[in-house]
């Protein structure tokens, strides 16, 4: 079954565009950084309030912009013919790029001893699972939303079993959003049900790996 964009309401088409660029892959890692600064502010008591702020920056700075700004450069240098990556071969560099920044964070993040622990294994899980979703490019337009809302999901589960905290709501959050981006993206892009549902498993699988390779 393929998006129905044509077919869909605007009552519908709306609320399902907010979603899916508030919760924009590039965005999850931030998001992910907040709740652990909220839900486990204890983890950075070894750094001031001016630092930790200058490391939130760092990571949207990281994760967020400069991968963003390398997809417009693309488009700018008409190496992309569209700025949304409607095709599997735009897709490519993008993934190659992300990948790198996403590395680098997991490098940085090895040495730091003033932030959460689970950091490592959620960088080198978003790391991996974009290592994957560029092989599984090579055979179906996997969904990006699908990837990162998989993997934020099985990330808040795993912080809930490292630190052996009840997150019940925030479990329930992220099971809700994850459901609302899945179906956000069959509404109104041209994804089949297999792209974001596999999309949605290798994310969850590689924050697993991740985690037993880390941990």
């Amino acid at each position: 079954m393929e998006g129905t964009t044509g077919n869909t309401s605007p009552y519908l088409t709306l609320p399902a565009r907010l979603i899916s660029w508030i919760l924009h892959p590039l965005f999850i890692p931030t998001y992910i950084f907040l709740l652990l600064v909220y839900r486990f502010p204890y983890e950075f008591m070894g750094i001031t309030t001016h630092d930790l702020y200058i490391r939130m920056f760092s990571v949207f700075w990281t994760t967020c912009f400069f991968p963003a700004f390398s997809v417009f450069l693309l488009w700018r240098l008409q190496l992309s013919k569209n700025i949304f990556l409607r095709t599997q071969q735009e897709r490519i560099i993008p993934y190659v790029i992300t990948m790198f920044f996403y590395w680098w964070m997991y490098y940085l993040s090895r040495n730091f001893t003033d932030q959460p622990a689970v950091l490592k294994f959620f960088y080198f899980g978003i790391f991996i699972s974009t290592s994957l979703g560029l092989i599984m490019n090579n055979f179906m337009k996997v969904s990006l939303h699908g990837i990162a809302m998989g993997g934020a999901m099985t990330a808040v589960v795993l912080f809930s079993v490292f630190y052996h905290a009840p997150l019940g709501m925030e479990i329930i959050a992220a099971v809700l959003l994850t459901g609302l981006v899945c179906t956000s993206r069959l509404l109104i892009s041209d994804h089949t049900e297999a792209e974001v549902y596999g999309g949605v498993i290798a994310g969850a699988v590689c924050q697993l790996i991740a985690y037993w390779f880390v941990f």
